[in-house]
């Protein structure tokens, strides 16, 4: 299920970022597997695989080159069970590990620069996906970024998430510039359009 989920995402991701004038290049971070852990003092990702990077030096690299992990702040509304949000508070992290042609230094340091938003959804079936989405602004070597990241989860079948689970797989693009806060405005927006498309798919 998650390839159809991000298969909706990165092309309204990719359409929006390619109409901010601003932005003088992309960096594109896929991630799966690692181990999410969450309660009402916030969510955290240890132990994601960095499995492919898109626009970072050149042509793209494939396999293991690092990993992606993160924590974000207390949750502010809803719940862990059924969705919410939780504050911006915390860290965003992409580590190389000196393989594959990546350098053994942190690629990106960060944190989330707005809401992080926790969205349910219940399939035809019954069983839920969780879908993480947030703007992450931060440095990429020494260069201001800023970007939005998407993480789902694993299915966890009918049941509801008890505060562990795992990712199923995430994307992160980055733009080099810092855009205004009309250019913000315009891309939460975005984010409450795409989860709401993926719900209508997914529940379809």
């Amino acid at each position: 299920m998650f390839p159809r989920t991000l298969g909706l995402i990165v092309p309204f991701l990719f359409a929006f970022l390619a109409q901010t004038a601003l932005a003088d290049k992309s960096t594109d971070f896929s991630n799966i597997g690692g181990a999410l852990f969450g309660s009402s003092a916030g969510l955290s990702l240890t132990g994601s695989t960095l499995d492919a990077i898109a626009g970072l030096s050149g042509k793209p690299v494939m396999g293991n080159p690092g990993t992606v992990s993160f924590s974000t702040g207390a949750l502010m509304r809803g719940s862990l069970q059924m969705g919410g949000r939780f504050a911006r508070e915390g860290s965003f992290a992409i580590d190389g590990n000196g393989t594959n042609g990546v350098v053994d230094v942190v690629l990106f340091s960060g944190a989330f620069s707005g809401p992080v938003r926790w969205t349910l959804t219940t399939l035809a079936n019954g069983t839920h996906n969780y879908t993480l989405t947030a703007v992450v602004t931060g440095t990429k070597g020494s260069t201001p970024v800023q970007g939005v990241t998407v993480q789902s989860t694993i299915n966890p079948g009918k049941g509801f998430c008890n505060g562990s689970t795992s990712i199923a797989g995430g994307d992160t693009t980055m733009v080099s510039f810092v855009p205004e806060p009309s250019t913000l405005a315009m891309l939460s927006t975005g984010l409450v359009v795409i989860g709401g498309g993926i719900r209508r798919r997914l529940i379809g």
